[in-house]
């Protein structure tokens, strides 16, 4: 992607403003976007949103300093893309390429370097936010609106949308020489990735990413990235091969290799194992599906269509079976309790593979930040590590069965084992669980300061009631 320079972006927020202040003052302040990697429905509507589509670019690099300015749209795809050919990358990508970096700071993302990178929104040096108000304002820790600096994260464009961020880069290097290790206990993965965190090294050998998949109790995988700038084959998995599939091995360890950009993007093209309930994986199939295609962005239209006129419970009907109930979340417990969780869902939750990543706050934390909660809206604590689990698919339902019942279960167990729930799909907590979870006390003094008229909408509002 080119880089577009301070002209276009200032073009973009011409544009922005210009919609915000078209939107009726009794209208809800929403942005203008047909796409998202939300998992919870949204409520219609026919009131004019904000025009976003002139921040979807990189404004400037700075390669000495390893900083790039970026507005709030643009996506990781992009953004990687501009800074590849200097040989740097953002701190942490997050696994699907639309995912965008205003998305993935207000909403949380994720990624095999979070074990030493912590989380997108911990590489932002600054950000210009369009509040409720209607105003820009910079947010910066140990300076200006500091207190919405660090409330913004996870905060869903409920306290306002990122404009432009100022990011740190880290280099890379040209491939990513990757280790598959089997674990056949899980309680043996946890330790082994516990270890890894704490040494930086396996066998030796220095890790630079760090996931996991889980396929049952007796067959787990930790995959183990080293950056290199050894020249050799790499793999290709971007076409008939399968990567998560490229993983599996009897015992022991085995070893593939990728270009760094490829390894950034090798859970898209299946979105990681997802694309199988579209056929995707059906060898004859495959075949004939456009390259193009094999990408989270087209699935994405898929499940708006089976949304809409509800193909899968469809069909399911037509075998006999139940209509399923979505259970799309990702959830983070301690690391210590990482085994206890997956034991549990493998025996409750008939849904697999599963995949694990995890992750530690970044350390020292930013100028101003509270030693003990310094997100408060997603409070992980200061030195201690997570591991973030994420599992996409349905269960049956049954007649008479509560809605939302098994992610209701999975609510409890994760708050049992002291942990949190990410808020991109659906969540059935009370307000009351919700504020004692999610910052509820911070949220309210947040939402007073920058939105006063209530312009935008509430958290629990859009992250439960689904408004």
């Amino acid at each position: 992607m080119p880089i577009a320079g301070e002209a276009a972006f200032a073009d973009g927020v011409e544009r922005l403003l210009a919609s915000y202040r078209a939107i009726p003052e009794t209208a809800s302040v929403r942005l203008a976007k047909k796409t998202s990697n939300l998992f919870r429905a949204r409520a219609v509507t026919t009131a004019p949103g904000l025009d976003v589509s002139g921040l979807g670019i990189v404004v400037s690099i700075d390669p000495q300093a390893r900083t790039a300015d970026v507005a709030g749209m643009c996506t990781y795809e992009d953004l990687v893309a501009a800074t590849l050919p200097f040989g740097l990358a953002p701190t942490v990508v997050p696994q699907l390429k639309t995912i965008t970096l205003g998305g993935a700071v207000t909403g949380l993302g994720i990624e095999s370097t979070s074990f030493r990178g912590g989380l997108p929104h911990e590489a932002v040096r600054s950000m210009d936010i369009l509040t409720g108000a209607g105003e820009i304002v910079t947010a910066a820790p140990g300076g200006p609106n500091e207190d919405l600096f660090f409330g913004f994260p996870n905060s869903y464009g409920t306290l306002g949308y990122s404009v432009r961020l100022t990011i740190e880069l880290e280099p890379v290097k040209r491939f990513v020489e990757l280790r598959h290790v089997r674990f056949h206990a899980l309680a043996e993965l946890q330790d082994a990735m516990d270890r890894i965190i704490g040494a930086g090294e396996f066998d030796g050998e220095e890790v630079h990413y760090l996931d996991g998949v889980v396929f049952s109790a007796d067959e787990a995988y930790l995959c183990l990235g080293r950056q290199t700038d050894e020249d050799g084959p790499v793999s290709d998995y971007t076409g008939g091969d399968i990567f998560y599939r490229s993983i599996q091995h009897p015992d022991g360890v085995t070893r593939d290799r990728l270009t760094t950009h490829d390894y950034l993007w090798r859970w898209d093209t299946d979105w990681f194992w997802c694309s199988r309930a579209f056929g995707a994986q059906n060898p004859t199939i495959r075949r004939l599906w456009p390259k193009s295609m094999l990408r989270s962005s087209f699935y994405w239209k898929l499940v708006a269509l089976d949304r809409r006129f509800d193909i899968g419970d469809r069909l399911a009907a037509r075998r006999g079976d139940p209509p399923g109930e979505r259970v799309v979340q990702d959830v983070e417990v301690p690391i210590e309790n990482t085994t206890a969780f997956l034991e549990w869902f493998l025996t409750e939750i008939p849904i697999e593979p599963i995949w694990l990543c995890p992750l530690r706050l970044r350390e020292p934390a930013p100028v101003g930040a509270d030693p003990v909660r310094p997100w408060p809206l997603y409070p992980l604590e200061p030195k201690r590590t997570y591991v973030n689990i994420g599992f996409w698919s349905a269960v049956p339902m049954q007649p008479g069965q509560i809605e939302g019942r098994a992610n209701r279960l999975i609510e409890t167990r994760v708050s049992e084992l002291d942990g949190h729930k990410s808020l991109y799909s659906d969540a059935f907590y009370t307000p009351e669980q919700f504020d004692e979870l999610y910052g509820g006390a911070r949220f309210r003094e947040l939402k007073a300061a920058y939105d006063p008229q209530g312009r935008l909408l509430d958290m629990y509002a859009k992250a439960v009631r689904r408004q």
